[in-house]
């Protein structure tokens, strides 16, 4: 059996005929949430019954979720295979309704999805790094997430929402995959997100970030820096050995990027580890020439971790050396914090309950 989400408009033609029913299958997918081929009342009882003899629409079960005070939402997945991943639902902004019941502005939302089983970068921070790394995720069970908490989440079809590839894994160690589902997402016929409302974010595969760029996909790019000199970078990321500070920086600058857009860099603050000025200064002078965003990232510490969640007075102080150099920067507002909000928490925690009652 064949996951139906994995599949472009043109390569399901090459199973359905006429090709039109292709667009009427999408439609039905991704516009009218349909959950089995029978809801699918347009298409004849010969093209719904090779569907169900081949496809299959539900590449992953919801088995956990938890909600935040700030109304985030972590998911664990289940896959068909049994592995797990984890994706969240971040509301950015609150719809707004003036005193006559007429809504002034749409509630916001970005999903965190996650492109592979695991993750072999070894970051040292990173409770996903812990459990090694499984598979890569298909393409549709990249999208598959999307479509879930879209549809589960009763967010309207034609409410846009943000996409980020920052959960569980590398996206650019599954660039061909990841590739193939922002294209699916991009469809008119299916969820129509376009390219700019997705953001990938890498530890800094400096191959990877040229082949992205040659593919002109038009998606944002997003480079998880976390240090500036290449010996402490090394500590916090393995990566840096193969890809230094220096290489990324030359495959961002030659990225394509919307010139209205910037390129964002994340940078995850640790006490006592990366959180001081010096830091800041150097920061300022690796992003001489490039049109850049930095995400100050306080840390969310879990459980076996060595480092600790910086002070605010630090990081603010940071940010304002930053920006009183011209570099546009902000802190993330932190989200989730009262759940297993980071990458690998719901699963270990998950793992530590199964544990406690077997």
């Amino acid at each position: 059996m064949k996951n139906l989400l994995d599949y472009t408009q043109d390569e399901l033609a090459e199973f359905i005929q006429p090709k039109f029913r292709t667009k009427q299958i999408y439609e039905w997918v991704y516009k009218k949430n349909a959950k089995t081929f029978d809801e699918m009342s347009n298409l004849p009882k010969d093209i719904k019954e090779r569907l169900k003899s081949e496809f299959y629409l539900e590449p992953l079960e919801m088995i956990k979720n938890e909600i935040s005070l700030d109304g985030s939402i972590k998911y664990l997945f289940r896959l068909r295979d049994g592995k797990t991943i984890e994706s969240v639902l971040l509301p950015m902004k609150e719809e707004l309704i003036d005193q006559n019941g007429k809504t002034q502005r749409h509630a916001r939302y970005t999903i965190c999805v996650s492109s592979q089983i695991g993750c072999k970068m070894g970051c040292s921070f990173c409770l996903t790094a812990k459990g090694g790394f499984i598979r890569n995720l298909t393409p549709g069970e990249i999208v598959g997430q999307i479509l879930w908490i879209k549809r589960e989440n009763n967010i309207p079809y034609e409410r846009r929402v943000n996409i980020v590839y920052m959960g569980m894994g590398e996206p650019l160690d599954n660039l061909n995959n990841v590739a193939k589902a922002i294209n699916i997402l991009k469809d008119n016929d299916g969820l129509s997100i376009g390219a700019r409302r997705q953001t990938i974010s890498t530890s800094g595969l400096a191959s990877q970030i040229k082949k992205l760029g040659e593919m002109d996909l038009g998606v944002l790019l997003a480079i998880s820096l976390h240090a500036v000199t290449d010996e402490l970078r090394e500590k916090l990321m393995p990566v840096n050995k193969a890809y230094n500070i220096a290489s990324v920086m030359d495959a961002v600058r030659e990225f394509p990027i919307d010139m209205r857009k910037r390129v964002m860099f994340e940078y995850l603050i640790m006490d006592k580890v990366n959180d001081t000025l010096s830091d800041a200064k150097a920061l300022v002078k690796l992003l001489h020439g490039i049109k850049a965003k930095v995400n100050l990232i306080l840390f969310n510490p879990h459980e076996g971790s060595p480092y600790q969640r910086p002070s605010i007075e630090n990081v603010e102080k940071f940010r304002d050396y930053l920006q009183s150099r011209g570099v546009t920067c902000t802190i993330r507002q932190s989200k989730g914090l009262d759940i297993s909000a980071a990458c690998g928490q719901l699963k270990e925690r998950s793992k530590g309950e199964s544990s406690a009652t077997a």
